[in-house]
């Protein structure tokens, strides 16, 4: 049924109260971009399906791909009788072609009486997120490699594998690809896939259903047991207790157990460190920030799926460079420009691309100083600040010299001439080497490589 004034009231009051919520928590550029434009279509009793619609398909698949788990969520909270969210475009498109369920509080998983689901629902997995589609390249190379070989792999020499990186580094897109690929070769596994918080959620309504065993046994039974950003246990003590005898009992059944984290199991805070033992026992594989290079091949790739976009090269090289935080920020730019290119029949050109993404690009502004990160670098080699501009050759001097042009021309827009009269009125040249000095040695030394990743941290944060 559609939405009136009378029975759906509830419904209406349940969507402003979820409005609000993602208003305060997602903040006033995203809310404003992306989920202010989302229209309550209806909702049917029968099925407890609520329908919600927006303007175009790119703005729907944005929405379906980084909100659906929390929309779906959010509405089991407010209303049980909510079972499924469908996410589509306009009143008038086609049911079939433009909406997609999600499953609205049941955990992703098969349920024990459905065995020839084969082990994880068909729309669990994005079906977008595969290997094929995740572009590759020195920031995400080893940590692919891994959940490539962990999916494949008849055996492997680590187990469980913790992924972690910053937002929108691609971490997800590894999980669900290796979702995929796992089950593409074993079609009879059993895959789970859920988020940390899900897992909260879901554990804590078992606990108050009287549910507990049948909670475990869905999770510990997975031939694959996936958990999304487990940085969201932090400081749950009952659900961390369930989480470490959940990772206990696949790890030693010999099953596989694929962990994403936005930091580090040493940097977690609040997590059990019988927890962060365990996480760090397997294989621990970063996901740095994209440079330039990967960046492109992002858009690029993205482009292919958009045939009907016309984005100039220029404006594909603004976007690489202006747009340096995330991954995924710099695909939603790319979407948003298409959007709005679409709603008004305006080409698309750096002076459109300026005003539609005005907001995100203010936002994505380097703050890095090459000042800050001469600082930071000699008071990591415990040498005087005043060296960075000094004529000494000496390698306890010039190797950190070095390591300090290297970021200076990867976390800021400086350009190579300017680095170099920052450094004591050095040559470009001299930058240049610098950089590949520092590549090439990164690749060798595991130590310097250490060095850099924990710099780069510090001076991101």
């Amino acid at each position: 049924m559609t939405i009136d004034e009378g029975a759906a009231d509830p419904v209406v009051a349940a969507w402003e109260q979820i409005r609000g919520g993602l208003r305060r928590d997602c903040g006033a550029r995203t809310f404003d971009g992306w989920l202010r434009p989302i229209v309550l279509a209806g909702f049917d009793a029968e099925c407890g399906t609520v329908r919600l619609e927006l303007p175009s398909q790119f703005m729907a698949d944005w929405v379906r791909t980084h909100f659906a788990e929390r929309l779906a969520l959010a509405w089991r909270s407010m209303l049980p009788d909510v079972r499924h969210v469908a996410i589509g475009v306009g009143a008038n498109a086609q049911r079939g072609a433009m909406l997609t369920d999600i499953p609205a509080g049941e955990p992703e998983v098969e349920a024990p009486a459905a065995p020839d689901l084969g082990g994880l629902h068909a729309s669990s997995l994005e079906p977008r997120y595969r290997f094929e589609t995740f572009v590759v390249g020195k920031a995400n190379e080893v940590a692919f490699n891994a959940a490539r070989t962990l999916a494949t792999a008849e055996n492997v020499a680590f187990n469980p594998l913790f992924l972690h990186g910053g937002t929108g580094r691609g971490k997800t897109h590894l999980l669900h690809a290796i979702g995929h690929e796992f089950r593409a070769r074993r079609p009879g596994a059993r895959i789970v896939y859920m988020s940390a918080e899900k897992f909260m959620v879901e554990f804590v309504a078992a606990l108050r259903a009287n549910e507990t065993i049948r909670f475990k046994q869905q999770l510990r039974s997975a031939d694959l047991l996936m958990i999304d950003d487990v940085q969201f246990i932090a400081g749950k003590e009952s659900t961390q207790e369930e989480f470490f005898h959940t990772m206990n009992e696949i790890i030693s059944a010999g099953r596989r157990l694929v962990i994403s984290s936005d930091r580090a199991p040493q940097d977690l805070d609040g997590i059990e460190p019988r927890i962060l033992s365990r996480l760090s026992w397997g294989l621990v594989a970063d996901i740095n920030q994209a440079d330039l290079e990967l960046r492109l091949n992002i858009i690029i790739k993205k482009l292919e799926s958009l045939p009907d976009v016309k984005v100039p090269q220029d404006v594909v090289m603004f976007l690489a460079k202006r747009i340096s935080s995330n991954v995924r920020e710099l695909e939603g730019a790319l979407n948003r420009i298409a959007a709005y290119a679409t709603m008004t029949s305006r080409p698309i050109d750096l002076d459109f691309t300026n005003e539609v993404l005005a907001n995100i690009l203010r936002a994505n502004q380097r703050r890095i100083s090459i000042d800050e990160i001469q600082g930071r670098v000699s008071d990591h080699y415990r040498i005087r600040k005043a060296e960075m501009t000094s004529a000494r050759r000496a390698r306890e001097v010039a190797r950190p010299r070095q390591v300090a042009m290297y970021l200076s021309k990867q976390l800021t827009p400086r350009s190579l001439p300017e680095i170099g009269r920052r450094f004591g009125g050095r040559d470009h040249t001299t930058v240049i080497h610098a950089v590949r000095q520092i590549e090439k040695l990164r690749a060798q030394d595991a130590e310097l490589d250490a060095d850099i990743r924990l710099l780069t941290r510090q001076l991101e944060s």
